[in-house]
């Protein structure tokens, strides 16, 4: 199993960061990497929403990868499961307020986690592992500090 996780303070409310993250058709309007979302099943948002999104890959050419919603506890806590070629995701995103020069701001923490499902899965993680943990580290960074820019605010900084 490998992890990553990123950090930021965004100048933006919990609640109005939750918001962006749980609605799900506008995602491709502010994640950079996303072409496109489609919505799989019922409206609305919670454990058990199933979602498409398209991402640009960095070579330009495209991926679909698909969503759901493990857990969602608002304004603090979104879990997310993906399935991949060789892999399962579990992708945790924590919101925490907290001051900043005086001024209230939130916490954004993303980590994700690989687990292997197959044998050629844990063999690529050994061989590509720390490639793939910094191509993993600058997606969520570019989502942390999208998230930062729909919020209305550019402003981001990493977390210690």
């Amino acid at each position: 199993m490998s992890t990553v996780t990123v950090s930021a303070f965004i100048e933006a409310q919990d609640a109005d960061l939750w918001r962006l993250l749980t609605d799900l058709p506008a995602r491709a309007d502010w994640l950079s990497a996303v072409d496109a979302v489609e919505v799989l099943g019922a409206d609305g948002f919670g454990p058990g929403s199933v979602w498409r999104e398209t991402r640009v890959r960095p070579d330009g050419g495209t991926e679909p990868e698909e969503f759901e919603v493990i857990e969602a506890v608002a304004p603090g806590r979104l879990v997310l499961g993906s399935r991949g070629a060789g892999a399962d995701y579990r992708i945790t995103w924590t919101l925490r307020t907290v001051e900043r020069r005086r001024r209230g701001c939130t916490e954004v923490t993303v980590e994700q986690e690989a687990v292997p499902t197959r044998a050629y899965g844990r063999v690529l993680a050994l061989i590509l592992g720390g490639l793939a943990a910094r191509a993993v580290e600058s997606a969520l960074r570019r989502d942390l500090a999208d998230l930062a820019l729909a919020a209305g605010t550019a402003r981001s900084t990493e977390a210690a």
